[in-house]
């Protein structure tokens, strides 16, 4: 059984924050201070850097590093910062994971992987491995659509035995996956399990999850905050009713656009149109051009007379 005190407490939203830039390879240093800010005062449980929404995979290795320090600065312990080490050499998430720790950072997240994909024994030694050599505990990311690796609900049981490994966040979308995963761990509070998609996150919570990892929440976090408040208290009818002004966020800011990358576009153009950091994204993806960013325009507007 897991029981790192650390981060057993660790509950609620935790926005995977966008990493803001003034040019594909420049960070924003004041709107990565005026978007933690930003999610400090909505309510959020944590701040996840350099995960999926956070473009980790286009940053440069300087960048990376000056987000996580810059973020760690910003947030200044008032909460926790989880720090994404991803990356297809162990060594490199190793070198991320201890700067995170000399940041001040309070936890890591490393999904499998990505290039080769691995059979479950290999995932154990690997994480393991991973665990062994980071300073600080380690969150399991499940994402087998962007890592052709899930990891399966017996190898999330022998990993968390290690005395390092805290938890796991779930992006597969895949219910059944994740209530099996809520099943096998109710006996073990200490063991976070955590959900990405934000339509989930719930009936999730209801279920027993910890919390969620919702990427509208760098936009409107108090809405998702109230959403998981009302699914923690069990309260089904309130929660029933934010769900479905919440689900209004992703309904409005995520379809703009035609690719992968339109998630991504929505909310950094949502942030710059409310003046707190620029809407440049890392290469390959590119801005959005001006009919889709009036379309946001429209969303916003929308969005911001909806969740008063």
């Amino acid at each position: 059984m897991n029981s790192n005190s650390s981060t057993r407490q660790l509950r609620g939203i935790i926005p995977p924050m966008i990493t803001p830039l003034t040019d594909t390879d420049v960070l924003d240093v004041k709107g990565v201070d005026n978007l933690v800010e930003y999610l400090i005062a909505g309510g959020v449980s944590g701040i996840f850097v350099l995960g999926t929404t956070g473009e980790a995979q286009h940053l440069s290795t300087s960048v990376k590093a000056g987000l996580v320090k810059r973020t760690c600065a910003s947030v200044n312990g008032r909460v926790p910062v989880l720090v994404g080490i991803t990356d297809t050499s162990v060594y490199e998430s190793i070198k991320l994971a201890e700067i995170a720790a000399a940041s001040k950072a309070t936890a890591l997240v490393a999904a499998p992987p990505y290039y080769f994909a691995l059979g479950q024994p290999e995932l154990v030694e690997y994480y393991e491995l991973l665990a062994d050599r980071s300073p600080l505990p380690l969150y399991l990311y499940n994402m087998p659509s962007h890592t052709k690796t899930m990891i399966e609900p017996d190898t999330v049981m022998a990993l968390s035995k290690h005395k390092n490994i805290a938890g796991l966040k779930d992006s597969s979308s895949n219910g059944v996956y994740f209530s099996k995963l809520l099943t096998l761990f109710k006996d073990d509070p200490g063991f976070g399990l955590f959900i990405g998609p934000e339509e989930m996150m719930a009936s999730a919570v209801l279920m027993g999850a910890c919390g969620g990892v919702s990427g509208g929440a760098n936009v409107y976090p108090e809405i998702f905050v109230d959403v998981y408040n009302a699914a923690a208290n069990k309260d089904v009818d309130k929660t029933m009713e934010l769900q479905n002004k919440m689900m209004c966020v992703s309904r409005e800011l995520y379809s703009i656009g035609r690719f992968g990358s339109s998630y991504i576009k929505g909310i950094k153009t949502a942030l710059a149109l409310k003046g707190i950091c620029s809407d440049c994204l890392a290469q390959p993806f590119n801005l959005f051009k001006e009919p889709e960013k009036e379309k946001v325009r429209v969303a916003v507007e929308k969005l911001d007379n909806l969740l008063k």
